[in-house]
């Protein structure tokens, strides 16, 4: 999507803020003895308190309101009857759709406590996520966001799972330029168009390379198996650099 007048940008602020809004909530009540279920509810009643709807349903009929991956489970993990305890690494993902536009954010948490390896990995994981977004300008190559990112990772002895991409958003939830990569890409030639809407979201890992299919249709596991955050906003391009959609306040 390429932004056309500022209804569009206000539209997909809006979105972008209840996105948020959700995650930073459920975020919050992440507490030893509370299932994945039940946190996705707290989701779910946010988004419809706002008059938005999940996206994975809404695209494609996903069990669940969010996408919550707990330990050895990278992505799109099913809410469901899980347990969350002391010492979890739980990645929370949240997009929703409101009167025809798209947000996508996501976060990972550490259920106190952690132990200092954990808490290093959350951190990075959030510099990686800035560190790509601060690439963000009209004009500007997509394969930056890559080479920033992943220069990093290999500067701190990290990994990348090398195939959960970046997408476009906006009037859908996945949209053209569709694959962007978060790890360095010497194919990658787009260029960041003025008002372009994006996700940016490195999937950093403490040795995992690649996101393999388990037992269900849904979720996601690293291979080799490793901790693995994630962090993710929506973004646009303009010639004054990113702006992020998705913050809470």
């Amino acid at each position: 999507m390429i932004i056309s007048s500022d209804d569009e940008l206000q539209a997909l602020k809006d979105i972008g803020r209840i996105c948020a809004l959700a995650l930073k909530t459920m975020g919050a009540a992440l507490e030893p003895g509370i299932t994945t279920r039940e946190l996705d509810l707290i989701g779910r009643k946010l988004l419809e308190e706002h008059g938005a709807e999940s996206a994975p349903e809404f695209c494609y009929q996903f069990p669940g309101a969010t996408c919550i991956s707990v330990n050895e489970e990278v992505a799109h993990g099913i809410p469901g009857d899980r347990v969350i305890a002391a010492g979890d690494l739980v990645n929370i993902d949240v997009s929703a759709v409101k009167a025809g536009f798209f947000g996508d954010t996501g976060a990972s948490f550490i259920v106190p406590p952690g132990t200092a390896r954990q808490e290093k990995l959350l951190r990075d994981g959030k510099r990686a996520l800035f560190l790509g977004i601060n690439q963000v300008k009209t004009g500007a190559p997509f394969a930056k966001i890559g080479t920033a990112i992943g220069g990093f990772a290999a500067k701190n002895r990290y990994t990348l799972i090398g195939n959960l991409a970046s997408h476009g958003i906006g009037r859908s939830l996945h949209e053209e330029p569709k694959e962007l990569s978060t790890w360095p890409d010497p194919d990658e030639t787009r260029i960041m168009e003025e008002g372009q809407v994006f996700t940016i979201e490195p999937f950093l890992s403490l040795g995992g390379e690649w996101a393999e299919d388990g037992d269900d249709p849904w979720t996601l596991y690293s291979d080799p198996k490793a901790p693995t955050v994630q962090f993710e906003h929506t973004v646009v391009a303009t010639k004054n650099g990113a702006i992020i959609l998705t913050l809470a306040d």
